[in-house]
């Protein structure tokens, strides 16, 4: 696993948010600096417990000083979400990434809707101050089961922006989301970030209503079907002229890594992005939770931890 770029941080403060939810205050050790982030970016917490795992800023880019993630005790954790919880302590030093964006948010948009599930309000409440900062048109739909489960929700609930909080405990069930994008106008920026259900029915539903401006984020990659069996394939590397044969059962990041080729890599699960790579020939098999049906669809980019190639050849800008 690259750490390419990681910088020592220590734990600052750590606050109840919510019931199983706690932020983590970041802050540089010794002369160390943070570097500049925006709404949206998340980095890469490096667990001791050799775990990486990767949380979403949600503090203001303009704190130049500190990271400030929120993190919720996954009943599912297969590590990461419980160390935190049961091990991280004040003082502690981490190795921690670089910030990266995957869900820029376009802050000269017309009007902006945000749609936050449980924990995806992290980088959603970053956004949404972001925007009020900049004096912007935005609205936020903020869903949780209950209010105890909604972190943030004190703030928001007393702020005079333009919210809706919807908890199912306290309305009977889910909200009605077909119902709500559709009472939005479609020059809008859409932007949601949750539960996988969540995701997928936003994502659908901004297709059907022919909304464009569709931006999403997600936990974990999408449910998939299996992947066909595959055998052995070819990858060229344009910049560095090899060509490297990945075997029927091997990942395209082990194969690469194997023969010597650098690759940034953190999460393994296709959900950090920091191993995107240009794809110059070739379909890839993909199997991330980063990219959009339609970049997908474009075959432009692919995460080389997770996904492969449907045919026998791929080309990257390797």
């Amino acid at each position: 696993m690259t750490h390419n770029n990681t910088l020592t941080a220590f734990v600052h403060t750590l606050r109840f948010e919510a019931e199983g939810i706690t932020s983590v205050e970041l802050r540089p050790c010794g002369d160390q600096v943070f570097a500049p982030f925006s709404a949206g970016a998340h980095i890469d917490l490096h667990l001791p417990n050799g775990l990486v795992r990767s949380y979403s800023l949600l503090n203001s880019p303009e704190d130049s000083s500190r990271y400030v993630v929120g993190i919720l005790r996954d009943r599912n954790s297969r590590g990461g979400s419980a160390y935190v919880h049961q091990n991280l302590r004040v003082g502690m030093q981490l190795q921690i990434s670089q910030p990266r964006n995957l869900f820029q948010l376009d802050e000269d948009a017309e009007h902006t809707v945000l749609v936050a599930g449980g924990i995806g309000v992290t980088p959603i409440y970053c956004m949404l101050n972001r925007l009020r900062a900049l004096g912007r048109s935005v609205e936020m739909l903020y869903c949780a089961r209950s209010r105890k489960e909604a972190a943030f929700v004190e703030e928001l609930a007393a702020s005079d922006a333009n919210i809706q909080l919807h908890f199912d405990d306290e309305k009977g069930g889910p909200v009605d989301l077909r119902s709500f994008l559709a009472e939005r106008p479609s020059s809008a920026h859409f932007y949601c970030c949750g539960p996988t259900p969540m995701i997928d029915a936003f994502e659908n539903l901004c297709e059907s209503l022919g909304h464009p401006n569709m931006h999403i984020e997600r936990f974990a990659a999408a449910p998939q079907a299996p992947a066909a069996l595959q055998g052995t394939y070819e990858v060229q590397l344009a910049r560095s002229g090899k060509s490297v044969e990945v075997p029927g059962g091997k990942s395209l990041l082990d194969a690469l890594l194997e023969s010597g080729i650098e690759v940034d890599c953190s999460c393994r699960e296709g959900v950090c992005g920091a191993c995107e790579t240009r794809v110059l020939e070739g379909e890839p098999d993909h199997r991330d939770g980063v990219l959009t049906k339609a970049e997908k669809a474009a075959n432009q980019t692919m995460m080389v931890c997770v996904s492969g190639c449907k045919g026998s050849r791929l080309v990257l800008d390797l």
